[in-house]
């Protein structure tokens, strides 16, 4: 048959589209209810094809928000002129059938039906029947695609490993290549969100406290904490990725994450979050006391049940979220096996709530220019602004009211020569919280203020003034 009438069919998961819709409608089914885990394992055990069909009878999935392969794309719309294309795949109907609605290319859609899993042999004997032996063109992605390239004419192989492209090219009559996912060390350090890890500083903020940051034990166990909270922290980074595909698409910055846009692979992520853990895990128990143990499986429950419930709590998202923050510095105490300050973690607290809260209004700013009705994964609509906000802005004062009180009390007086010169830093204090809140309402803060005083030049500078107050105290 001539190249212009031969039929071109199409994967769909990792070729037409950089994700795999299983994996994704599995992990929106377990985010709104993790038991179905148990349900998942019963449906496997019957069949792939019972399994994708089940969780297909109990999920939407937006196909405007998924990341289409561009390349591929505008190279089937100029196809579609002259040939027939069909959409195969080993993905249930439903979502076939809706992704051909959206792109409106497709002729015909070939796909899982809950009795056959359409994917391999199954692939390959379907489109025999239909077309007969080198009578079609197909595009695909990965080892299991071999099996169909042997029957089709034209072999599309729509990935960058050259061991596939020359197996492809071995077996077909012609090959066309595409760059299918491309992922990089650079993804996976935003993935594990690297420059997040500086919040993990407050581990150490304990021992500055007790003036143990040249004591060498000491020193050595908070960068022990430092490690092992950086590692749990990353694991769950990337549940919260997983789990948030579809808001994080809906995001105007997040839908850049790397498993949102299609650059990792998500069964990577899966891997990943259990490797992360578990080296998190040993480093506790290998370096750390029992208590920081306990501190970080604290943690790490309390993350994940926010990853799935509490960060969709209006209210109690920012609470818990600010708890998380002050966690650390518990550990830290733990860590060096210090007194726990009632001051430290009262100012904690507050100045977290502060900043926790401006994170949401951040994202409220940004819903309500957008014309949103509500932060997409959240509970809050845009008027809830004139709630959070005067909260937020509380706590931080808050914060500095705490300080006072504690710079006026026995416990400072012990620990400084001179703590007349700590009340210095209030209005430092003062003056970054009004400042955060100040840009914040005018839409210029990050979607995280911690990264944002961090690479904030004032910011900066108002730390730099208050450690310089806290040595000439001593």
């Amino acid at each position: 048959m001539e190249d212009t009438i031969r039929p071109l069919c199409v994967d769909l998961d990792g070729t037409l589209i950089h994700t795999d819709l299983l994996i994704e409608s599995a992990l929106l089914l377990l985010r709104s209810n993790p038991l179905f885990v148990f349900a998942m394992l019963a449906w496997l055990f019957r069949g792939r094809a019972v399994l994708k069909r089940e969780i297909a009878a109990r999920v939407t999935l937006d196909p405007k928000s998924l990341p289409y392969n561009t390349h591929l794309l505008a190279w089937l719309k100029k196809e579609a002129t002259s040939r027939p294309l069909v959409l195969v795949t080993a993905s249930d109907a439903q979502f076939a059938h809706a992704v051909a609605s959206e792109v409106g290319l497709f002729e015909h859609v070939i796909a899982s039906n809950g009795r056959q899993n359409m994917s391999g042999s199954a692939k390959a004997r379907r489109l025999l029947e239909l077309y007969g032996h080198r009578q079609f063109d197909y595009a695909g992605n990965e080892a299991v695609d071999l099996k169909v390239w042997t029957h089709s004419h034209t072999a599309i192989v729509v990935s960058t490993h050259a061991a596939l492209r020359r197996k492809a090219a071995q077996l077909a009559n012609k090959t066309v290549l595409f760059a299918g996912r491309k992922s990089t060390s650079r993804h996976w350090i935003r993935a594990l969100r690297l420059h997040q890890w500086v919040k993990n500083f407050l581990v150490f903020v304990p021992l500055l406290a007790a003036h143990q940051l040249l004591v060498g034990p000491a020193f050595w166990a908070a960068a022990m904490a430092f490690l092992s909270f950086g590692l749990c922290a990353s694991g769950v980074y990337v549940l919260n990725d997983l789990l948030d595909l579809s808001s994080d698409r809906a995001h105007r910055t997040k839908r850049n994450r790397p498993f949102a846009a299609g650059t990792l692979d998500l069964k990577a992520g899966i891997i990943a979050i259990p490797a992360l853990t578990a080296a998190s895990l040993g480093l506790a128990l290998s370096f750390l006391p029992r208590q920081f143990l306990l501190v970080l499986l604290l943690y790490l429950a309390t993350t994940v049940l926010y990853s799935f419930k509490l960060k969709r709590v209006p209210l109690l998202d920012v609470v818990v979220l600010a708890g998380l923050y002050t966690v650390r510095i518990v550990a830290g105490t733990v860590a060096i096996a210090s007194v726990l300050s009632f001051w430290l973690l009262a100012f904690a607290i507050f100045i977290f709530l502060s900043l926790a809260t401006m994170k949401r209004c951040v994202e409220l700013y940004s819903a309500k220019e957008r014309g949103l009705v509500n932060i997409p994964g959240r509970a809050y609509q845009p008027d809830d602004l004139f709630i959070l906000r005067p909260m937020g802005m509380a706590a931080g004062y808050l914060s500095v009211l705490v300080l006072a009180l504690y710079i006026n009390s026995p416990t400072s007086n012990m620990l400084y020569r001179h703590p007349q010169w700590l009340w210095l830093i209030c209005p430092c204090l003062l003056y970054w919280v009004s400042r955060a809140w100040f840009i914040a309402h005018r839409g210029l803060m990050t979607d995280d203020p911690i990264v944002f005083a961090v690479r904030d030049r004032t910011s900066q500078l108002v730390l730099a003034t208050t450690m310089g107050l806290a040595l000439l105290a001593l």
